[in-house]
């Protein structure tokens, strides 16, 4: 199988990741923030060049594996479901995929740290707006400390680390870095 415009994927574990060993941390489907993220390409599309290739590793749109209910209340599947074991999924709904056991950002988006808010008179652990990246697409550096606008970070765990996914276009100043900036990364980052 394979599809003309789609990858076909399939989830790296389960659909969600809402539980640890036997303790269930979430019973509700409709929250975004357990659905797992992480895919296998299984296949893909014959009419889009793409560095991804089958058998990659990719982090994926939290809607592609998430169940919700329609408006008679019943469990259904996202709009890419094929079945239990298959979705399908554009271009644009991929962040970052594998290469050499390295992650890269799919073009248009890097993945940044926060960090630790050294002000000690905000109420914020983590200085808001602001972060290291991590993962680029080549536009910016890894190790680069940049502000991006407010409101736009898209929260993801990436190998138990909290990471900000930020379209590129989104990033509106580079730093000058100083070295003194640490990494903010908490303690229920590393615990999933």
């Amino acid at each position: 199988m394979q599809g003309l415009f789609n990858f076909i994927i399939k989830p790296k574990g389960k659909r969600y990741n809402n539980s640890n060993d036997n303790l269930i941390l979430n019973t509700n489907i409709s929250n975004h923030l357990n659905v797992n993220r992480n895919a296998i390409v299984l296949a893909t599309p014959k009419a889009i060049k793409t560095n991804i290739k089958k058998g990659d590793e990719i982090i994926v749109h939290h809607n592609v594996f998430r169940e919700w209910y329609n408006a008679n209340g019943k469990r259904s599947n996202s709009g890419n479901y094929i079945n239990d074991e298959l979705y399908h999924c554009n271009l644009d709904q991929i962040y970052l995929y594998k290469v050499n056991k390295k992650w890269v950002a799919v073009d248009g988006y890097c993945f940044v740290y926060p960090i630790i808010n050294k002000d000690k008179f905000k109420n914020s652990i983590e200085k808001p707006n602001v972060g290291i990246v991590k993962y680029t697409d080549g536009v910016f550096n890894k190790g680069d400390l940049v502000g991006f606008r407010p409101n736009i970070e898209h929260e993801f765990i990436i190998d138990n680390e909290l990471l900000y996914k930020i379209n590129n276009n989104f990033i509106s100043i580079k730093y000058e870095y100083q070295g003194d900036e640490k990494k903010y990364n908490p303690s229920w980052a590393k615990s999933s």
